[in-house]
């Protein structure tokens, strides 16, 4: 007759490592198709090849060349450094002051902010087209930099809370009761005791803004398009093979803000 004993001493033994193993099949499976994007974006034809037949910098060149890449580029750095100012000025506002008050519906005002992340994008472009075109914002760059705003608020809220959490509300009162106004506080007590939420969320906001295609799709236009949109394009009527090169870009540009975030993380 097996030890029950022994039996639960063994599942214990295994099931993390079980866990353990199932967590790194998952990553490899998610991440071993950018990763093979790498090296092909450094082959030298006309077509994308794994591996390359001889290795150069020939995709690369292109891509910082040609004007076409880089002004999409520019749009979308500007775009979400834009996107990012806003999200972190209204998701930290929103933020604190739920977190500092108290009023009736407050619940239902936090699941109204940040619905977003949890409705389709496909749903979200779709009213955000509708809404804007009746404003004629539609192909505008301030149009897109708002789309974007509505969809990474919820992520600076979330960040921010999480800072929040962990700021101890006597040193607010000591503040005021010496006699500081409420945006004296946020920005010489608050502010400095959750930069490293505030760091976190701005990059959180400006990825997911440079990296947004579906809503982009519905709101740009050949004046205002993004990278992502460009390359979606490109896949879509022709291959080329620069978009390896972008790709491996994008890839090394989202590994190291994930390393900043950690490190930033760690050190809070």
């Amino acid at each position: 007759m097996a030890d029950p004993m022994r039996s639960t001493m063994l599942t214990d033994r295994l099931l993390p490592g079980i866990g353990t193993a199932a967590a790194i099949f998952g990553y490899v499976f998610l991440v071993l198709p950018s990763l093979i994007v790498i090296p092909m974006s450094f082959g030298t034809g006309g077509e994308l090849m794994f591996p390359p037949r001889s290795y150069s910098l020939e995709l690369y060149r292109q891509y910082f060349q040609e004007s076409t890449w880089m002004d999409v580029t520019y749009q979308s750095v500007k775009i979400g450094l834009a996107t990012m100012l806003f999200s972190l000025l209204f998701g930290f506002s929103a933020a604190y002051g739920i977190s500092r008050t108290e009023f009736r519906g407050k619940g239902l005002l936090t699941i109204l902010l940040l619905s977003p992340m949890f409705m389709p994008h496909i749903a979200v472009a779709l009213a955000m087209y509708l809404y804007l075109s009746r404003i004629g914002l539609v192909g505008t760059t301030f149009g897109l930099v708002a789309a974007h705003t509505v969809v990474t608020v919820p992520f600076v809220i979330v960040t921010a809370f999480a800072g929040l959490r962990y700021v101890d509300r006597n040193l607010e009162l000591a503040a005021e009761t010496m006699g500081a106004g409420r945006l004296r506080i946020v920005w010489k007590v608050v502010l400095p005791l959750i930069v490293p939420s505030i760091i976190v969320a701005a990059l959180f906001a400006f990825l997911l803004s440079f990296d947004e295609v579906v809503i982009s799709y519905f709101i740009s236009s050949v004046q205002s398009e993004t990278l992502p949109v460009k390359m979606y394009s490109s896949i879509h009527w022709e291959i080329s093979p620069v978009l390896a090169a972008i790709s491996s870009l994008l890839t090394v540009l989202s590994f190291v803000a994930c390393v900043a975030m950690s490190l930033v993380q760690r050190a809070e």
